[in-house]
């Protein structure tokens, strides 16, 4: 699904990604766990093509092609999806609309008013949402948990191939993210793949990863099962410093 290899990249002249190595499989979830500044949120930026960021070396690789030239609605259309750590605030424009047009640019043919409205409908239903609140401006005045629902609802309703989830667990509690983590169950199945980016172990007691990634100063510095999740969270990222400090 996702190959990458010896990515580096940077933005306003800091290297933050010295060389990072990761493939994910058809059907995988993979979470990536690392202390702040370790390059986590900047390895979702560049995997979506945020202008801001510059690879300097490296090659990104989705679904046998690479994808390094393309804008992010380019990748968009091909499948991949980033939910944002922050969404950002859209004033004037519906969640309904934006789910309208999001939808149909990704889709070969547009869907009728109808058959989005019952496909909205579904999905929101999914993540226990109120149907009202599609009417509402696009994250304007959204609680933190309301605008990660809002993240996950345009996941299902676009149905990515990847999803790459920034810190998508952050300021959540318990009761959301049990719905969150819902929603990309939902889609969990052999043509569905998951980059899970979180700090701690909470969300993947709901999502399985099948594999558990560390990083530190911009690389992949050990890789495991879902028990070094449970290894991280009872020796802290101190534990990471000290045994993979002169690896990274």
């Amino acid at each position: 699904m996702l190959k990458i290899d010896n990515l580096h990249a940077e933005i306003d002249g800091n290297e933050i990604l010295r060389g990072l190595n990761l493939e994910v499989g058809e059907g995988e979830i993979h979470a990536i766990m690392g202390p702040n500044g370790s390059g986590k949120s900047t390895l979702s930026n560049v995997l979506m093509g945020h202008p801001r960021y510059e690879v300097t070396g490296g090659s990104i690789t989705f679904r046998g092609q690479d994808v390094m030239e393309l804008e992010a609605d380019e990748r968009a259309r091909l499948g991949m999806f980033l939910a944002f750590q922050y969404p950002s605030e859209v004033p004037g424009v519906s969640v309904a609309n934006f789910l309208r047009t999001a939808v149909n640019a990704v889709r070969e043919e547009e869907l009728s008013v109808m058959e989005m409205y019952k496909l909205l409908q579904e999905k929101m239903r999914v993540m226990e949402m109120d149907p009202r609140f599609a009417e509402r401006y696009l994250n304007e005045g959204f609680s933190g948990g309301e605008k990660k629902r809002n993240e996950i609802l345009q996941m299902l309703m676009l149905e990515p191939r990847l999803a790459i989830m920034d810190e998508t667990d952050s300021g959540l509690d318990i009761d959301a993210l049990q719905v969150v983590s819902k929603g990309v169950n939902e889609l969990r199945g052999p043509e569905f793949s998951a980059v899970v980016i979180t700090h701690y172990n909470r969300i993947l007691r709901y999502i399985e990863p099948d594999h558990v990634h560390v990083m530190l100063n911009g690389r992949i510095v050990t890789s495991g099962g879902k028990e070094l999740a449970l290894t991280l969270e009872d020796k802290g990222y101190d534990w990471v410093r000290q045994e993979f400090g002169s690896v990274a």
